[in-house]
């Protein structure tokens, strides 16, 4: 820690003394610059064309989004995708990166594929490739058909990788000849925990006293078995990939993680040795399996026999298993030593770390989270895993207005956050990470997985109050734009070189 705390010092001190003096010309030839969403998101038509249910809508139905809201007809991209790529061309976005809701392809889980869906696909495909805009596609993110889960609980059952598979190459087959850039699968190592530890998301599984009002599981088995058959899915498709497509294709195949970097809440030894505990849990989990083919030896050995095993074949498989790794990257949290989670009879994620996380919560208007994560987290990347190819596949700032049915402009508060953390990514690639594009969470404001509509990410907002849910540019929207199309990174009072490397 100390280590990584000297090198953000010295990496400040290499900054230039005129920083709105950086343009996108200072980043290396063929960086890309995108922004993002998601299938359930943003799409919106939950039921229309042959789409049917996936976890998130039983989820939402039910009424456990903080504000009651559902995804049913979000930012209503699925008829408004034309307008949507117009904008992004306007604004000069490098590429557009989306995923393919599983149950609106192939609506049933497997079997035949839905025409309806095949064509909205097709068309969203082609409109980017017209307007210049590479396609950056997430084959699964979070929306898992619920017959599939109704039928087999979903990721606990071995049966997932077999059918996740067949997905996969149904997307490989049918848009691989124009998508070069692929993600299996989305944040499997925050999927787990949330959805199978704590119950806080679909499909709600857990067990007391890790979670409560749970359909059922097992908060102290079901994370890792979870994990590990999407890690085994990850590398099955990767496989297929390589073995059919890749050569004639031309594409290029990843997994995208959470990339949350954990520090010490205290400058105790004990803190300090469960914030590197943690982000090898956090981190490591997939990681470690991604380069050195078997899990952390930390989790091996706290977990124990609950952590299942990966056979030589399996690890032969899953080592090496990506082109690039994708990291979706927000404010850091910390981590303090929980002396006693270590000594109950029943463990979960946490507690087997034994590590109590405190995030940071203090994201209001007014008040910028310090990048220096970020630099953390590459550099980390770098010396423990040999530094890989990297996308950053989400950035943003969420906000919470006071009114939200009004229409605001103003947020120079989210460019202030997103030439920071330009400023620190243009720093880490200086000082040799590996890192190919950075994606701004998120294009438009969506329905959040964490806060239904009461947060907005959006460069672009949403009326929700409007039928046709109109799009309006906010200020970030035109800050970015600027950026893209030549211009310097503008002083927007870069306050997070007040927090030094801490």
């Amino acid at each position: 820690m100390a280590l990584l705390l000297l090198f953000f010092l010295l990496l400040l001190s290499a900054l230039p003394r005129d920083a709105a003096a950086l343009t996108r010309r200072d980043f290396p030839g063929g960086f890309i610059f995108g922004a993002g969403t998601s299938a359930y998101q943003v799409e919106g038509a939950a039921a229309e064309d042959g789409r049917k249910p996936s976890i998130w809508d039983t989820f939402t139905h039910q009424g456990y989004s903080p504000d009651k809201s559902t995804g049913d007809v979000a930012a209503d991209q699925y008829h408004h995708y034309k307008d949507d790529v117009k904008l992004m061309h306007e604004m000069g976005l490098d590429a557009y990166r989306f995923s393919i809701a599983w149950p609106r392809l192939i609506p049933d889980g497997r079997g035949k594929i839905n025409p309806k869906g095949l064509e909205y696909y097709n068309n969203l495909i082609d409109e980017l490739i017209l307007h210049g805009i590479q396609p950056h596609v997430t084959i699964y993110h979070f929306d898992f058909p619920q017959s599939l889960q109704d039928e087999y609980n979903g990721l606990l059952s071995p049966r997932f990788i077999d059918d996740y598979t067949a997905y996969a190459n149904t997307c490989f087959e049918s848009f691989g000849d124009r998508v070069k850039h692929w993600v299996t699968v989305n944040e499997p190592n925050i999927e787990t925990i949330s959805g199978f530890d704590d119950g806080t998301l679909p499909p709600r599984r857990c067990s007391y006293p890790f979670g409560v009002n749970c359909t059922g599981g097992n908060s102290s088995t079901e994370p890792y078995i979870a994990a590990h058959h999407l890690l085994l899915a990850h590398a099955s498709a990767v496989s297929l990939y390589r073995d059919t497509y890749q050569v004639t294709q031309k594409g290029h195949i990843g997994i995208t993680l959470l990339g949350l970097w954990y520090e010490p809440a205290t400058n105790t030894s004990q803190d300090a040795a469960a914030a590197t505990r943690m982000n090898d849990f956090h981190i490591g989990w997939f990681m470690y399996p991604l380069v050195y083919g078997d899990y952390p030896p930390v989790m091996r050995s706290r977990v124990g026999a609950r952590m299942p095993r990966l056979t030589v074949e399996q690890s032969k498989k899953v080592s090496g298993s990506y082109d690039f790794i994708g990291f979706n990257h927000y404010p850091d949290n910390r981590a303090r030593a929980d002396k006693s989670a270590f000594n109950l009879k029943q463990r979960d994620y946490y507690a087997d770390a034994a590590v109590i996380v405190d995030p940071v919560t203090d994201i209001q208007e007014g008040y910028v989270e310090p990048p220096c994560a970020l630099g953390k987290l590459l550099e980390h990347l770098k010396l423990k895993y040999g530094n890989p190819p990297v996308m950053i596949y989400e950035n943003g700032y969420g906000d919470i207005p006071k009114t939200p049915s009004k229409i605001e402009y103003d947020d120079d508060y989210r460019s202030e956050f997103l030439q920071n953390y330009l400023e620190v990514l243009y720093l880490s690639i200086r000082n040799g990470s590996d890192v190919r594009g950075y994606f701004v969470w998120s294009f438009l404001d969506v329905f959040e997985v964490l806060y239904g509509n009461v947060r907005r990410f959006g460069l672009y907002g949403i009326d929700m109050n409007s039928e046709r849910r109109t799009r309006y540019a906010r200020n970030s929207a035109r800050w970015y734009s600027g950026f893209l199309n030549g211009g310097e990174l503008r002083p927007v009072s870069p306050s997070w070189k007040a927090y030094g490397a801490a």
